[in-house]
């Protein structure tokens, strides 16, 4: 085990971020010739911080963390540590295979990010047994806190995480990107609150309602990358019951989006990073496998867009009113 940093945040601080609050899940930029662009990645999460959010996770799904190489992501802990400050809790990912999860975890340790995001392994179908084994070593050998995530070849179910959970003293969340509620709901009710559950399907926000029904309060948010306050609106009239505007923002703009994601494979990352692209603030092209969507669908996005998002930062005053009302006695960073 490896000794906690001294500038490592309290845990009730981790924990409380990831069950309130809305979780972004920055872009990575990539300069024209697809090298990582630290000043644009830089200011990229300055801009995130100007919103009211209650963490940020680096290197994640959406910032193409399998695209990455171990260099790059060293440089993407580093830079998001020093531009972060422990305002809010950072979380970088790790996985891909036992090794690499090992040594990336110990790189976002020595960092100073706050917690680690577990993929599942890059295999394409592993059995449940495996899967627990993999996880277990990479978990057991940092002092991090860890969330599993619960997706594709990597799916654990009730029990398994139960173990897991019993295994590791330091896991401390389940990110579902399965989108199988009955599961969820299993594991929800068997491993009870001995960890945080957070939503992860891809454009999270279309099941938000459901999943907060069975205690799922947070959820990873990409469309933040483009629609900051449009998000922060949904996510705020969710957890207040204001259903006419969740039911109006699913009707005008995500179920839209989620119908052009679903025209093709990785569309989730790839409209995301054409979304910041539209509104100003590129972070370059998704790398392969993943590829950039056609012309036609950047201006269909960007008339989406157009006819959806708020224009101009919320104002200072409005989010501290905000944060105080949805997170009494909680010190959220918000500017």
């Amino acid at each position: 085990m490896h000794t906690h940093n001294c500038f490592n945040m309290e845990l009730s601080k981790i924990k409380a971020s990831l069950q309130n609050g809305l979780l972004s899940f920055p872009i990575t930029d990539f300069d024209a010739s697809g090298k990582l662009n630290e000043t644009s990645y830089k200011a990229r999460l300055e801009w995130f911080m100007e919103h009211d959010i209650s963490s940020i996770f680096v290197a994640g799904g959406t910032g193409e963390f399998f695209s990455l190489d171990n260099k790059e992501y060293e440089r993407i802990v580093n830079v998001s540590v020093a531009t972060v400050k422990d305002r809010v809790p950072l979380i970088s990912s790790t996985g891909k295979s036992i090794a690499e999860g090992i040594e990336l975890a110990a790189i976002a340790e020595k960092a100073g990010v706050n917690a680690l995001l577990l993929f599942p392994p890059y295999l394409t179908e592993c059995p449940q047994d495996g899967v627990f084994e993999y996880a277990r070593a990479i978990i057991n050998s940092t002092s991090l806190p860890v969330i599993y995530y619960n997706r594709a070849n990597g799916t654990l179910n009730a029990s398994f995480i139960e173990k897991l959970a019993h295994a590791c003293p330091n896991l401390i969340g389940l990110k579902d990107g399965t989108g199988n509620i009955q599961e969820l709901n299993d594991t929800i009710k068997t491993v009870g609150n001995r960890l945080i559950y957070i939503g992860g399907v891809p454009t999270a926000e279309i099941v938000a309602e459901a999943y907060l029904s069975i205690g799922v309060n947070t959820y990873s948010s990409a469309a933040f990358n483009f629609v900051p306050e449009l998000a922060n609106r949904y996510y705020k009239a969710l957890r207040s019951g204001d259903k006419n505007t969740v039911e109006q923002i699913l009707k005008n703009f995500f179920i839209p989006l989620v119908r052009m994601r679903n025209r093709k494979n990785g569309y989730a990352v790839s409209l995301i990073k054409a979304g910041a692209e539209i509104i100003g603030r590129s972070a370059g092209n998704v790398r392969p496998p993943l590829s950039m969507p056609t012309e036609s669908e950047y201006e269909e996005l960007k008339n989406l867009i157009d006819a959806n998002a708020v224009h101009g930062s919320d104002a200072p005053e409005t989010a501290a009113v905000e944060v105080a009302f949805f997170f009494p006695g909680m010190n959220v960073y918000s500017r």
